[in-house]
């Protein structure tokens, strides 16, 4: 059975071997899974189709140099369900079970503060919230109209060489990410309709490492509203990168269900 599409964006030349497995557990599940990349990746795992990502967007690569590849992802997103209407997914979100033909307000909060995540996100292509994102995006303030005097201050601190958005991401990593989201979805009213976290962001992301142990019973926090598990990559422990995980973890489990080898695709 063929499922809605999904969809991520790559920035640099290789996955890493989590990032295979998340986006094949998506294929495995019936999505069809489009990977946009701004390089010839070597290694995209068959079954995930390769699109430029310069059909969504042009991505300045001066920008990344100066933020990080997450940064320009969090245009992309909304820029990409606007214009193809496949469901947004982070390399590093494993499908747990297929996403329902019928939901068009996918995101949940994450952690242990409840902020909205986008590392799953589908919302309307047109809309109240498509509408204050872009703009926001597209037309960006003196500073995000939701920080805090101490967050002002460190924007203040920045150097005035950098380019603006730049600027905004050194004193704020999130600001273009969970926090923007979070911000624009309460204006609009759509945080009523975000999930509950354990449907897309199960495992807090401050106990990320229990991916890793084989001792850790990740299974324990899923519901039976679970249909995707954030393995958090970002945060994962630089060792974790660059060896393969221990027998028995999730990681290493979900590896040898899908079918990739970690040995093949570390960092």
């Amino acid at each position: 059975m063929e499922r809605r599409p999904v969809a991520s964006l790559w920035i640099g030349e290789r996955l890493q071997y989590i990032n295979q497995l998340c986006l094949l557990s998506h294929v495995r599940q019936g999505h069809p899974t489009t990977l946009y990349c701004t390089d010839t990746v070597e290694n995209v795992p068959e079954g995930v189709t390769v699109r430029r990502a310069d059909e969504i967007m042009d991505i300045p690569m001066d920008i990344v140099a100066e933020t990080s590849a997450s940064f320009l992802s969090n245009v992309f997103r909304y820029k990409m369900i606007q214009k193809t209407d496949e469901i947004w997914i982070d390399c590093d979100a494993f499908c747990h079970r297929p996403f329902p033909d019928d939901l068009d307000h996918i995101y949940a909060g994450h952690g242990m503060r409840g902020a909205l995540n986008c590392g799953v996100v589908k919302i309307p292509q047109r809309g109240a919230l498509m509408d204050a994102l872009l703009d926001y995006y597209d037309n960006l303030p003196p500073a995000p109209p939701w920080f805090n005097d101490r967050q002002k201050r460190r924007l203040a601190r920045q150097p005035e060489d950098l380019p603006h958005a730049a600027r905004i991401y050194r004193a704020e990593r999130t600001a273009f990410g969970p926090q923007a989201f979070t911000h624009f979805a309460k204006v609009t009213g759509d945080i009523d309709r975000a999930m509950t976290a354990d449907v897309l962001y199960p495992v807090p992301f401050q106990l990320n490492d229990v991916f890793f142990d084989p001792h850790g019973h990740v299974e324990g926090w899923f519901t039976e509203a679970t249909l995707s598990v954030h393995l958090y990559t970002n945060g994962t422990r630089p060792w974790w990168r660059k060896h393969a995980p221990l027998k028995n973890s999730y990681v290493a489990r979900m590896c040898d269900q899908i079918g990739v080898n970690p040995k093949d695709a570390l960092e």
